[in-house]
């Protein structure tokens, strides 16, 4: 289990693609059946203020900017979230006049 806390320790970090130099927040991290782990980094709002492309880096490939989250994750052992009570699947209600 080392291995895969350390590599859900790198969601929410500043992170940096070491061949293309892409750099964001490490926003998701997959494990796929053929045993690729990969990170989706969000590189945030460009200049112009619009948001930019999201990219899928093979996690071996990204260097880590900054030890420190960018927000605090959520709780993934315990609780709503890990007993899969509480998601994006649960949007708050419209306001409706």
């Amino acid at each position: 289990m080392i291995n895969l806390e350390k590599h859900m320790g790198t969601l929410g970090l500043r992170v940096q693609d070491k061949v293309t130099g892409f750099k964001g927040v490490a926003t998701c991290i997959s494990f796929d059946l053929y045993g690729c782990v990969q990170a989706i980094v969000n590189p945030g709002i460009g200049k112009d203020g619009k948001t930019q492309d999201s990219q899928w880096f093979d996690i071996s490939r990204l260097k880590v900017l900054d030890d420190i989250p960018v927000m605090d994750l959520p709780n993934f052992e315990f609780g709503p979230v890990a007993e899969g009570k509480k998601g994006p699947a649960e949007k708050p209600l419209s306001m409706k006049p």
